[in-house]
């Protein structure tokens, strides 16, 4: 991997690194609206993988694909906060959502039906599938949700996909939120259960979960979407 000079050969580390790359852009594209492109993302990402393969110096004590990672995200994340990707509107939805599974989930003591969702929010059920597709799920837990120090006027770039501490897996973690986390997983519906566990626990995609369910991309999408906002409303509580 390294040249006569001690420094990382490029063309084989871009060889070894693309899938990386690759994992880390479907998982951030579950992430995001349908406009993104999942191409768009590699494209930048591999950027970061070269910039990543000149800085990189094995004296600074860590490993070369925990620094590539957070270069590679990192890029990402820039690139989708140039195209201000995701609009107030789409913010919004997404509050109205979570706050209507919440108002259900009182009312009613169990997981409320996508039917029932859509009636709280005045939608018809196809508009109601129609917006969860629009704004698709975003990270599970957000750290300032949880210690109550939420800024609505914050950067949702920087709140969701900023920081490696905000990812869901550095979340779970702390014993507490895993704890929660479990829990609130065992309230989803069944189908939502198999798509969460299949999606966080068995790092599949998208795409690859609706291959394995039957059904199509968008639909797994949606319920995706609506499996986030249950979560993050139960996860308000802990």
């Amino acid at each position: 991997m390294y040249t006569a000079k001690g420094t990382l050969n490029r063309d084989d580390q871009l060889r070894q690194y693309t899938p990386l790359v690759r994992r880390l852009a479907h998982h951030m594209i579950a992430k995001l609206p349908p406009s993104v492109e999942i191409d768009d993302l590699i494209q930048v990402g591999m950027i970061g993988l070269t910039e990543a393969i000149s800085r990189f110096e094995p004296s600074q004590g860590v490993q070369f694909e925990t620094f590539a990672s957070q270069r590679i995200r990192g890029a990402m994340i820039d690139e989708l906060r140039e195209g201000d990707w995701m609009s107030r509107g789409s913010r919004k939805s997404q509050k109205d959502i979570e706050k209507a599974v919440h108002t259900l989930q009182q009312k009613l003591h169990r997981a409320p039906k996508e039917s029932e969702i859509a009636a709280e929010l005045g939608l018809a059920l196809t508009d109601y599938q129609q917006l969860l597709g629009k704004v698709r799920g975003t990270q599970l837990v957000y750290l300032e949700d949880i210690s109550g120090h939420g800024d609505d006027e914050d950067s949702f770039l920087d709140r969701n996909m900023g920081e490696t501490d905000a990812e869901p897996s550095a979340v779970l973690q702390d014993h507490r939120m895993r704890t929660a986390l479990v829990a609130a997983i065992k309230l989803l519906p069944e189908r939502e259960q198999q798509i969460m566990s299949m999606y966080y626990e068995h790092d599949m995609n998208l795409k690859e979960i609706a291959a394995v369910l039957g059904v199509t991309e968008s639909r797994i999408c949606q319920l995706h979407s609506q499996s986030i906002a249950r979560l993050r409303t139960r996860l308000r509580e802990h």
